[in-house]
């Protein structure tokens, strides 16, 4: 464990870093078995009965979700800045997501209307959780350890994908030698995926320090911040403060050029990545004719490839550079798009799935660790907020654009797959822009507050 305390930074413990690390194993069963590899597949081919507007049905379900959370984001996150509750939150926005995920096993055939509510609520709560547990990272590894640190937690991320997915296909496999349809197992598997979040999250919780203090003597940016993460009923005065932090936040960030490209950059590439993940399974049935047994194999296989990719290219990054590495996953993601577009059989399709999963875990660090390298300390929480923005503003754009494009064209998922590649050549040419050495110098001599 000496290359982990030599990541960290003074203070933090290997104890509480592996907690941290436990919280991306808690909730990447949630992505891989609900997002991408069971329940989409389900709505659409049972739920939804294989209407032609059901991929969109998905894919719109899903931005509504990323949209509340582009707006709830920086209010939270700044909400835990001011008032050093990151860790308080993260218990609220996960009971959240445990709740409705395991409500998603009410959802049968003709549901729609209940499924898309429930998707909405759990992808919500997801969502804002993964902005907060992103926030502690700067604060628990050394800043030149900060890809090596994000690498280590996505890579043991993709292992809690693996059992909950793992889990999931042993239920399949019983469920269909007792003769049973989707119908009947896939409610199962959304229990078994909520049971395991909420167990695995426990380290989190028991053994993560919050180390921000409440910043007493700065106003709240809204009056109503303060009842954001209560239990009412979020009314319009709570609304308007969240767009007035998003106005704030956004303001802030003109002070720091890089982080702003880079998070220009996110929205570009990650609508490729999001799209693939919220859709690969869908393609795999409706372009090539996967069984639910067969989409779950090949996605543990991807979790397997992705934790390997992270883990990997969290160790590269710190040596070669952060913008370096990411370009060089986004130049695999278009090869990969290349592959999965000319597949006619399961043969290249595997193929395609794994550079995907090598690709994946490597761009999601990378990312998450440039945006914690060039946050400045005073507004870490706030700034990944807006990285929550970036990525969920991505989750619109290209899943959206990919369910427009099949519904356009009668289902053709190959021209939709082969639409996806565009996002990741236009986030190689905004990441062209930014600068890692100066947008780190500009993160830590102007960090303070702007004003005016």
């Amino acid at each position: 464990m000496k290359w982990l305390t030599d990541t960290l930074a003074p203070g933090v413990r290997p104890r509480e870093a592996l907690s941290w690390a436990m919280y991306d194993f808690a909730n990447s069963g949630y992505t891989t078995v609900v997002i991408t590899a069971v329940f989409n597949a389900y709505f659409v081919g049972v739920v939804a009965a294989g209407a032609p507007w059901a991929t969109l049905a998905w894919t719109i379900a899903l931005a509504v979700s990323y949209a509340v959370a582009m707006v709830l984001g920086p209010l939270l996150g700044s909400y835990a800045d001011l008032h050093g509750c990151k860790k308080r939150l993260l218990v609220f926005t996960t009971v959240g997501c445990v709740g409705f995920t395991a409500a998603l096993a009410l959802v049968g055939a003709g549901d729609v209307w209940l499924g898309i509510a429930l998707i909405i609520a759990s992808n919500l709560f997801f969502s804002l959780g993964e902005n907060l547990v992103a926030a502690f990272l700067p604060e628990l590894a050394r800043p030149e350890a900060l890809g090596k640190l994000s690498g280590w937690g996505w890579s043991v991320g993709y292992l809690g994908g693996l059992i909950s997915l793992g889990a999931s296909l042993a239920w399949v496999a019983h469920a269909q030698a007792a003769g049973q349809g989707s119908a009947a197992f896939v409610p199962v598997c959304m229990l078994i995926t909520a049971v395991i979040f909420a167990l695995a999250v426990i380290p989190t919780f028991a053994y993560l320090q919050e180390r921000a203090r409440p910043r007493a003597n700065e106003p709240a940016p809204s009056p109503s911040l303060a009842d954001a993460p209560g239990a009412r009923a979020v009314d319009g005065a709570v609304w308007q403060g969240a767009f007035g932090q998003l106005r704030e936040s956004l303001r802030a960030l003109r002070a720091h050029p890089d982080l702003e490209r880079f998070l220009a950059c996110i929205v570009c590439y990650q609508a490729g990545v999001q799209t693939v993940v919220a859709l690969a399974a869908i393609y795999a049935e409706q372009a090539l004719g996967f069984q639910t047994a067969d989409t779950i194999k090949l996605i543990l296989l991807v979790n397997i490839t992705a934790a390997l990719g992270a883990a990997a290219f969290g160790q590269i990054q710190d040596r070669i550079g952060h913008v370096r590495t990411l370009a060089i996953t986004l130049v695999g993601w278009l090869i990969a798009i290349g592959l999965a577009w000319a597949s006619q059989g399961p043969g290249m399709f595997w193929v395609a799935a794994n550079v995907v999963g090598l690709c994946l875990g490597a761009s999601q660090s990378a990312g998450r660790a440039l945006v914690g390298y060039l946050s400045p300390a005073a507004r870490r929480a706030e700034f990944f907020g807006l990285w929550g923005v970036a990525v969920k503003l991505s989750s619109i754009l290209g899943p959206v654009s990919y369910g427009i494009v099949s519904w356009v064209s009668n289902g053709d998922h190959r021209l939709a797959i082969l639409i996806t590649g565009v996002f990741f050549v236009a986030g190689l040419a905004v990441l062209r822009t930014v600068d890692a050495t100066r947008g780190r110098a500009c993160a830590t001599t102007q960090g303070a507050p702007v004003d005016g």
